[in-house]
C-alpha cells in the first residue's frame, strides 16, 4: 500500500490548532514558575521544603558516579572523539557494561533506575569528558525509547523493549523532516495502517543516534479512515527492519563524534502492537517526553559552566600583564565573576528542577523550559567570556596549542559545542513561544474567546462576564506584596544578606503580570504575533526563577553543606547581576525596535536592500535550500552502523 506523496498543506490556524492540541490542558498540580508569572511568589513551593532525593537513591547515585568517573578518567579521550569524529565502539561497549544506557530504566527492566537530579549528574560528569558522548546517552534516554515508554507504554512495550535499552540496543527520536522543524502539523511521513500492522513511508533529518540505532521512536502521520482516528502518531521501530535506509552521517560545527543522520522510511511495515499511546497522541507524547528530557541539555550547560570557571581560574592566575596576573584587571575579573556567579545560578537551577521531577508534587512544564532556555544562552554566553579571557589561545585549537608545547586547552571547541543547545529541543525562539503560550494560559482560559475573531457574540458574552470575575478577584492583588515590607524573607539574611533579591522577586513578579495584563488589553488578539514582547517577557520570568533558585540553593548549602557562606556570595553577585537584565529587558518591553525592525525585513525580502550585498562572493555550494523528501526506495548506500 503506497502512502501519498502530497505535502500537507497547513493553514496558520491549523498549525496553531495542531500545537494547542498537543498541550496538556490542565493544571493539576502546582507550578512556582506559572504562579511567578501571575505574579504570585511562591517561595513555599521551594522553600524551605527543598526537594531532595531519599538517601537510598543518593547512595546508589553517588556510587554510579563514582564508577562513571573512574571510567571518564580512564577509557575516555574527549581530544580523540573530536579529531576522529566518532566515539570508538569500545567506549560505547563500557558505557553499556557500566549501565550507563539504562541509567533512567527501572531496575526491574535491568536498568539503573537513578533518580532525574543523579541522571543529570552523571550526564555532566561524562558531557565533560566528552559532550559527544552526553549526547549519545541523553538522546537516548531523556527522548528516545525508554522515555516515552514509561509514560505511555503498555506492559507488554515495556518487558519486550526496556531490558534492551537499558543494556544492550541505543535508540534514537525521529520528529524533525527536511521541510518540518517546530511545526508539525506539516508532518509528510505517513503510517498507513494496512490488517495488523502500519506501512511507514518519509525521510526524518536530524536523527541523533539515528546512525547507530537499534530502536528509534518514529512520529508519522495516520491517515483518518474508517476504525482509525488518524494524527500523528508515535510508534517504536525496529533500525533492521526492511525498506530502512540512513542514508548520510550529518557532520556540524560541534559536537563532531554524535551519530546523528537522515533516515529514509520506504514500505516499513510496524506491528500494530508497536503503536505507543493512541493514534494522533504523538505530539503530546513528545512535549510530555520532553517536559522532563529536556532538563539533560542543561546538564550540559552546568557542566560546561564549570570547566570554564576552573580554566579560568587557572589561566587567569598564571597570565600576567602590566605587573599582575590578568584577573586582577578589572575588565578580565567581571568576566570571572559573571562565569562564577552564573555557573552557580545554572546549577540552582537544574538541581531545583531535576529535584521538583523526581518529588513530582509540582507540574514543571514551565521549569524544565525555562531551565533549557536559560540554561542554553547563558552557557554560550559563559564560554564566550572563557574564549575572550583566554584572548588569542582561545581561538586557537587544543592540539595546535599542544604541538607548540602549551596546555591543550579546548576552549573554542566548547564554544561550538555549546551553540547547538540554542536550537536543539526546541530553539530560543520557540521556547520563548512555547513558555508565553503556558504563562498566559489562565488569562486565555478567561478571556480566550473574547479575543477570538472566529467565536459568537453569545461566546464572547460569556467570555467577558467569566474574565470580569476572575480579573476582580486577581488584579488587586498586584497592587501590594510581601516584597515592600522590609523584613520579609529574613531567614535569607546570614553575613550576606539575600532578602532584598527576594523581595525584588516579589515586586518584579507582580510587575511582570501587570504588563502582561496590560499588553493583552492593549494587543489582544494580536498579541501572539509581538513575539519579541513575548521573548521579553519570558525571559524576564527567566531571571527570577533563577534568582529565587539560587537564593533557595545557597540557604540549603549554608544549612547541609560546607559552603554555604560561598554560596551567599555567589547567589549575591549572581542577583546583582540578573537585576541589571532584568531592569533593561523592561525597558526594552515597551521601548524597543520592534517596529522599525519589521519594515527592514520587508525591505530585505522584497529586495529593496539588495544593493548592500554588492562586492563580496559566495562561498556557497550549489544545491536546494531543502532536500527533497519524496517518499521512495533509497538510492543511497545504508550508513547504518549498529555498535555490538
Amino acid at each position: 500500500m503506497s502512502a501519498p506523496s502530497t505535502k500537507p498543506v497547513v493553514t496558520e490556524r491549523e498549525a496553531r490548532e495542531v500545537a494547542e492540541a498537543a498541550r496538556e490542558q490542565d493544571w493539576r498540580k502546582p507550578s512556582f514558575a506559572k504562579e511567578l508569572f501571575l505574579g504570585r511568589f511562591r517561595l513555599d513551593l521551594i522553600h524551605p521544603h527543598h526537594p531532595m532525593p531519599p538517601e537510598e537513591d543518593a547512595r546508589r547515585g553517588e556510587e554510579f558516579l563514582a564508577r562513571l568517573r573512574d571510567f571518564c578518567e580512564t577509557k575516555v579521550d574527549g581530544a580523540l572523539i573530536e579529531r576522529e569524529a566518532r566515539i570508538p565502539d569500545d567506549v560505547v561497549a563500557g558505557l553499556k557494561e557500566l549501565g550507563a544506557f539504562g541509567m533512567k530504566i527501572d531496575t526491574k527492566y535491568g536498568g539503573l533506575g537513578l533518580t532525574q537530579v543523579y541522571y543529570n549528574k552523571a550526564l555532566a560528569l561524562v558531557g565533560s569528558a566528552s559532550p559527544a558522548i552526553g549526547v549519545l546517552l541523553s538522546a537516548h534516554q531523556s527522548i528516545g525509547v525508554p522515555q516515552p515508554l514509561k509514560l505511555f507504554g503498555t506492559q507488554e512495550q515495556k518487558e519486550k523493549f526496556l531490558p534492551r535499552c537499558a543494556r544492550t540496543d541505543i535508540s534514537a527520536f525521529l520528529l524533525t523532516e527536511p521541510d518540518v522543524g517546530s511545526d508539525p502539523a506539516r508532518l509528510a511521513t505517513t503510517a498507513v495502517p494496512d490488517g495488523d500492522d502500519y506501512v511507514l513511508d518519509g525521510v526524518k533529518l536530524w536523527t541523533t543516534n539515528g546512525v547507530v540505532a537499534d530502536l528509534l521512536v518514529v512520529m508519522a502521520r495516520v491517515p483518518k479512515t474508517e476504525g482509525h482516528k488518524g494524527g500523528i502518531t508515535a510508534f517504536v521501530v525496529e533500525t533492521d527492519s526492511p525498506g530502512i535506509t540512513v542514508e548520510n552521517r550529518n557532520a556540524f560545527m560541534g559536537l563532531r563524534g554524535i551519530e546523528n543522520g537522515v533516515t529514509r522510511f520506504h514500505q516499513v511495515r510496524v506491528p500494530a502492537a508497536n503503536l505507543i499511546g493512541k493514534e494522533g497522541q504523538g505530539l503530546k507524547i513528545a512535549l510530555t517526553t520532553l517536559n522532563t528530557g529536556r532538563l539533560s541539555l542543561p546538564a550540559s550547560c552546568v557542566a560546561a559552566g564549570k570547566w570554564c570557571l576552573k580554566i579560568a581560574r587557572e589561566w587567569s592566575a598564571a597570565r600576567e600583564q602590566w605587573g599582575k596576573p590578568i584577573a586582577h584587571h578589572e575588565a578580565v575579573g567581571s568576566k570571572i565573576s559573571f562565569i562564577a556567579a552564573t555557573t552557580f545560578a545554572l546549577e540552582a537551577v537544574l538541581d531545583l528542577s531535576s529535584q521538583m521531577a523526581d518529588e513530582n508534587r509540582n507540574d514543571i512544564r514551565i521549569e524544565g523550559a525555562l531551565a533549557k532556555l536559560y540554561a542554553s544562552e547563558m552557557a554560550w554566553l559563559v564560554a564566550d567570556e572563557l574564549v575572550q579571557i583566554r584572548g588569542g589561545r582561545g581561538f586557537e585549537t587544543a592540539d595546535s596549542l599542544r604541538a607548540r608545547g602549551e596546555k591543550a586547552v579546548p576552549a573554542e571547541q566548547v564554544l561550538r559545542d555549546l551553540r547547538i543547545n540554542r536550537i536543539f529541543e526546541g530553539s530560543t525562539e520557540i521556547m520563548h513561544l512555547l513558555i508565553a503560550r503556558e504563562a498566559v494560559d489562565a488569562h486565555l482560559s478567561v478571556a480566550g474567546d473574547l479575543i477570538d475573531p472566529e467565536k459568537s457574540l453569545g461566546d464572547k458574552a460569556k467570555a467577558g462576564a467569566n474574565a470580569g470575575v476572575f480579573y476582580a478577584k486577581w488584579l488587586p492583588k498586584l497592587v501590594a506584596g510581601p516584597g515592600q515590607l522590609p523584613n520579609s524573607y529574613s531567614e535569607f539574611k546570614r553575613e550576606v544578606d539575600l532578602s532584598p533579591h527576594l523581595r525584588y522577586v516579589e515586586r518584579t513578579a507582580r510587575k511582570l503580570a501587570r504588563s502582561t495584563f496590560y499588553a493583552m488589553s492593549r494587543w489582544q488578539g494580536r498579541m501572539e504575533s509581538k513575539q519579541g514582547f513575548l521573548g521579553r517577557i519570558v525571559d524576564i520570568g527567566a531571571e527570577l526563577f533563577a534568582m529565587s533558585a539560587a537564593c533557595v540553593r545557597a540557604e540549603l548549602l549554608y544549612t547541609t553543606e560546607a559552603h554555604g557562606r560561598e554560596a551567599y556570595q555567589l547567589a549575591d553577585a549572581f542577583c546583582h547581576q540578573s537585576r541589571l537584565r532584568v531592569e533593561e529587558l523592561f525597558g526594552r518591553l515597551w521601548n524597543n525596535t520592534d517596529d522599525q525592525d519589521r519594515k527592514v525585513v520587508k525591505g530585505v525580502l522584497s529586495g529593496t536592500y539588495a544593493w548592500l550585498e554588492d562586492g563580496i562572493v559566495d562561498p556557497s555550494g550549489e544545491g536546494a535550500w531543502i532536500a527533497d523528501a519524496t517518499p521512495g526506495p533509497s538510492e543511497k548506500e545504508n550508513v547504518h552502523r549498529p555498535v555490538r
